[in-house]
């Protein structure tokens, strides 16, 4: 219900647009929510490690859920070589899935203002309102637009031409395997645990994430598990994220599209480097994909009656964990903005900015130095395992 007379515009479908769109719903505005995409989003990302800020966003708007969100891991194993057990800590985690974080939200908003197939192509403000115009001729104005378009985002491209994601030096592969679809012995070292395996310049990651039906249910739910490898920008990437239609990406490849030969040759290398539960692990996944790791910092994120939040304006490397809470925590930082300022816009942006512009830049660098451990400490190359410098063919 809008109780305020205002009215947001949020470009970006996805999480932090649906984020952004709850709460200030939650505080009297008007939203509407204007995806590019045509279809309905699914999968994107697999596996989500819960944090407090997500928690907050849901308990605030009154998405309904049942606890604990997702499924609790207990503790953390570091795996040897030989499939072992090199080290084990007591660690209480929630780990989700991007589809249970969507589809409870998408729930919670109305779904005649949640638009798709719409294409931004122009943005005209004025002292008064924000207008956006997209490719098929329709326009919508309000009094605030956010930007929540992600590492592609076209709001940030028409305030911030001269900002763009970075390659990072290598990229994620991952891969989502039902629980029934593992041996049994696999699925025991894996299921409600973290486990990793770490390598020469790489390491590997699983964790248990609700099913595709957002089920909790044991024998329900998947296997989620994450590997990074580093694959130089100038010679290796373009093949990689070439799909299996030939077509290039440009950040990503989604299940089911990856080239033959690209998949293959991860296997491959995933029978010649891994440990073997997670050799065990990679082929049972039927459709991996496989995404470049990124690096985007902007240096403003409010512009008078404008906002850019989630990765349209910082992308941390996914080490933190925090790419999802982030714009969480700007939405609820923005709806608190506004509220304090009796919604008055480009006072409410002014105090907001400054918090999660350094919020951002703590987790832009924090991923770095995390990621920059993991996979170059050896210096670039691949790693064989227990040595160093090996080429894959590309």
């Amino acid at each position: 219900m809008n109780t305020t007379g205002n009215q947001a515009i949020i470009i970006g479908g996805s999480l932090g647009g649906l984020f952004a769109g709850i709460l200030l719903r939650s505080i009297g505005w008007e939203v509407d929510i204007y995806e590019r995409s045509p279809h309905v989003l699914d999968s994107r990302g697999g596996g989500v490690v819960l944090q407090p800020e997500v928690v907050e966003a849901f308990q605030r708007v009154g998405v309904v859920y049942e606890p604990p969100l997702g499924v609790v891991a207990h503790e953390r194993y570091y795996l040897k070589h030989d499939g072992g057990i090199a080290h084990w800590l007591p660690m209480r985690q929630t780990l989700t899935s991007w589809n249970l974080l969507y589809g409870s939200m998408s729930r919670h908003f109305p779904i005649e203002h949640y638009h798709q197939g719409k294409n931004l192509i122009e943005i005209q403000p004025d002292r008064e309102q924000v207008t956006a115009i997209f490719a098929d001729g329709t326009r919508a104005r309000g009094d605030l637009l956010i930007g929540a378009d992600g590492a592609n985002s076209t709001v940030r491209q028409w305030l911030l031409p001269d900002y763009k994601p970075d390659y990072a030096g290598y990229v994620a592969y991952r891969g989502l395997v039902q629980e029934t679809e593992l041996d049994k012995a696999t699925a025991a070292l894996f299921t409600e645990r973290f486990v990793f395996y770490q390598f020469p310049n790489s390491h590997i990651l699983q964790y248990v994430i609700p099913g595709e039906d957002e089920s909790l249910v044991p024998g329900g739910r998947r296997f989620n598990w994450v590997w990074y490898v580093n694959y130089d920008e100038a010679t290796e990437l373009a093949p990689i994220l070439t799909d299996k239609n030939g077509k290039r990406r440009d950040y990503s490849i989604s299940p089911g599209m990856i080239a033959p030969e690209v998949e293959q040759q991860m296997r491959s290398y995933a029978n010649q480097v891994l440990a073997p539960p997670f050799q065990r692990l990679v082929a049972a996944t039927q459709e991996p994909f496989v995404q470049a790791i990124l690096d985007l910092g902007v240096p403003q994120m409010a512009f008078d009656r404008i906002a850019l939040v989630g990765d349209a304006a910082f992308i941390p490397r996914p080490h933190t964990a925090a790419s999802v809470s982030k714009a969480a925590a700007n939405a609820i930082a923005l709806a608190d903005a506004l509220s304090a300022h009796n919604h008055d816009v480009p006072k409410a942006l002014n105090a907001w900015e400054t918090d999660q512009l350094r919020l951002g830049m703590h987790l832009w660098k924090a991923g770095q130095e995390l990621g920059e451990r993991s996979q170059f400490m050896y210096g670039k190359q691949r790693s064989e395992g227990e040595g160093i410098s090996v080429k894959i063919k590309s």
